[in-house]
């Protein structure tokens, strides 16, 4: 050690627990701990506010390195590269093929071909889609979202008249009829017996997947983390029971399975959920006593969650692909597909998809994201989030199989019921400000108007149900969609008629008069009201004849708590059909609903009611 190190190392002594914990409450002077610091989860769990190495004594898998059993510091041993996927939907065979040829000249190493769902794809669909690709070099997928389409036999069959080297293809056609009972609420009856089939005939192709488990179907209906991670493994373990049960070795339908995760915009918990779950998947193939430990690494293909994805302001989406796609990355995913910005709008465009495109390779070839394996390795802070969301899906899952299986979980109806509470309370917290979607609930882009085009995207969830369903199915939304609902309501009223103006009438205080009229103009600027702000007003009688200039429909008033028990009767005296709104919750609040004052906007108000109810009384 140096003479500077030894220095260092003097001049700076270890600081136990117990002084960090003595000088954070000194600091709160007398609040309560965990109300102040400990961030409370959707997933149950209590996030500390620091973390120590001390908080590392317990987690056992430390000692493995990347590309070990449990294979929780990644699948690979050096480095952290992975798949940049891009999807086409195919409607012209011959029309894809050129899309793919252009696309991979252009940063992508995996193509994901969306099918229609009546279409049979054979072995010269094939020969057309991949004409001139070599599938040595990018890893190809065909995606069936109804379930109906099995490429796995076309596949092989065409593969087997080609000259590449089949132990360097790696491909997929991922079957999930468990996934599409979910959604559409039917078993297929010989929904196994295919599955089977198809591992046997691509059985001489080591790196082609056929089974496919869909957790985003959870995360994109409101569900937890922790909810998909649970629910995806058990859907996991039923196919490796039914599977094994039918004949194939524990080998054969593990290394058959691809797991498809969601990425939301909780950043940490989203880089610990993918090494949780290669944990918590290798513990469980291996419970199966597999011959060769490599089957029980966990593939996970991740794709940006539509939940949180909006259609007003729809550049901000690029704003939360590009964390989420950092978050898959650093959390060691195999596969991302990062979906172009406009991607709820429906069709996309070339310029979305470049946007994609290269969100990803910023993250290969200018932040080198590929380079160290496990980046998150012996971070105290992601370690803990790991194995607190190892434990707290573990329970989950255990809670499922209590049911028999995720099928007959699923027909009790226990994991729809989980998902709609856990749905619920985000709606709440949306509706409360408490979780935020930028441009929707928390500063929207005033000037914006959306298509009528779109109107179905604003008001529908994606429901996939049959008619003839034997269960209650899950259906996909987005969190946006009521505040979109409640915003495209004013914009198609104000084509008619003159749009309602909200007028800022800040007075007094200047500190809390300045941040009161800033918080309402944000307020009723969610509902796509014009909002008309102010630096303030000397009298009342100046600001209430500068609302009736501007033709007001409501006055806000902005002051502070003292001064609002005079302020706020003065104008309500001045007023005739304008509705009166106080920023704020005073004290004061009783005396001035006894004078019929009865509009209070404040930080615990739940916007999205409130504002229907606004809308209402304008008569929108």
């Amino acid at each position: 050690m140096t003479d500077i190190n030894q220095k260092l190392f003097s001049d700076f002594p270890p600081v136990t627990t117990d002084e960090w914990e003595g000088k954070i409450n000194a600091d709160l002077k007398g609040k309560d701990y965990d109300r102040a610091l400990v961030w409370k989860t959707y997933e149950g769990i209590n996030v500390r506010p620091y973390y120590r190495g001390e908080n590392l004594g317990s987690l056992d898998y430390l000692e493995s390195l990347p590309g070990e059993f449990p294979f929780v510091r990644g699948n690979k041993k050096t480095g952290n590269d992975w798949f940049i996927r891009q999807d086409i939907f195919v409607k012209d065979f011959a029309e894809a093929n050129k899309k793919a040829l252009n696309i991979l000249g252009k940063g992508v190493t995996s193509l994901g071909f969306y099918f229609d769902c009546n279409t049979k794809v054979t072995k010269d669909d094939l020969a057309v889609l991949l004409k001139d690709i070599c599938l040595e070099a990018a890893e190809i997928n065909f995606v069936c979202p109804c379930d109906n389409c099995n490429c796995a036999l076309p596949f092989a069959a065409y593969i087997s008249e080609r000259k590449e080297n089949k132990t360097k293809i790696i491909a997929s056609s991922p079957l999930d009829p468990i996934g599409s009972f979910v959604l559409k609420g039917n078993l297929k009856k010989d929904a196994f017996d295919e599955l089977k089939v198809a591992v046997e005939k691509t059985a001489d192709l080591p790196h082609f997947r056929t089974i496919g488990v869909h957790g985003k179907f959870f995360a994109n209906s409101g569900g937890s983390i922790v909810q998909e991670l649970a629910f995806a493994l058990a859907q996991g373990v039923e196919y490796l029971t039914k599977l094994t049960g039918a004949g194939l070795s524990i080998d054969e339908v593990a290394q058959n399975i691809k797991f498809n995760f969601g990425i939301g915009n909780n950043y940490f918990m989203e880089i610990a959920k993918l090494r949780a779950a290669r944990l918590l998947w290798a513990q469980i193939v291996k419970a199966f006593n597999p011959q060769n430990i490599e089957s029980a690494r966990l593939i996970a293909h991740s794709e940006t969650n539509t939940y949180n994805k909006t259609l007003y302001d729809p550049y901000v989406n690029m704003l939360r692909t590009q964390t989420e796609a950092m978050s898959a990355v650093l959390g060691g995913a195999d596969s991302i597909t990062v979906l172009p910005f406009n991607a709820i709008f429906g069709d996309t465009t070339e310029f979305a998809e470049r946007i994609a495109r290269n969100q990803q390779i910023l993250l290969k070839e200018e932040a080198h994201l590929d380079k160290i394996a496990d980046p998150g390795a012996g971070s105290y802070y992601i370690e803990n989030l790991t194995a607190s969301l190892a434990e707290h899906a573990w329970n989950l899952f255990l809670e499922v199989q209590d049911k028999g299986d995720f099928v007959q979980a699923f027909k009790d109806g226990f994991i729809q019921e989980e998902i709609k509470a856990m749905a619920a309370k985000r709606d709440t917290n949306v509706a409360l400000r408490r979780e935020n979607i930028l441009g929707i609930n928390q500063f929207p882009n005033f000037s914006e108007v959306v298509k009528e085009e779109f109107q179905d995207t604003i008001f529908q969830a994606s429901d996939f149900t049959e008619k003839d369903a034997e269960v209650e199915t899950l259906k996909p939304y987005r969190a946006a969609q009521p505040f979109e609902a409640l915003r495209y309501k004013t914009d198609v009223y104000a084509k008619e008629n003159k749009r309602p103006v909200a007028f800022m009438l800040p007075m007094g205080n200047l500190a809390f008069r300045k941040a009161r009229a800033q918080f309402s103009t944000n307020f009723f600027a969610v509902a796509g009201f014009e909002v008309i702000d102010n630096n303030g007003f000397k009298t009342v009688e100046d600001g209430v004849a500068a609302a009736k200039e501007k033709n007001a429909n409501i006055i806000v008033v902005c002051s502070s708590d003292e001064e609002y028990a005079e302020i706020v009767p003065k104008v309500a005296d001045l007023l005739g059909e304008e509705i009166l709104v106080v920023a704020g919750n005073p004290e004061c609040k009783p005396q001035l609903e006894a004078k019929g004052i009865s509009n209070f906007i404040h930080m615990k108000s739940n916007i999205l009611e409130e504002l229907k109810a606004y809308q209402e009384e304008l008569g929108i």
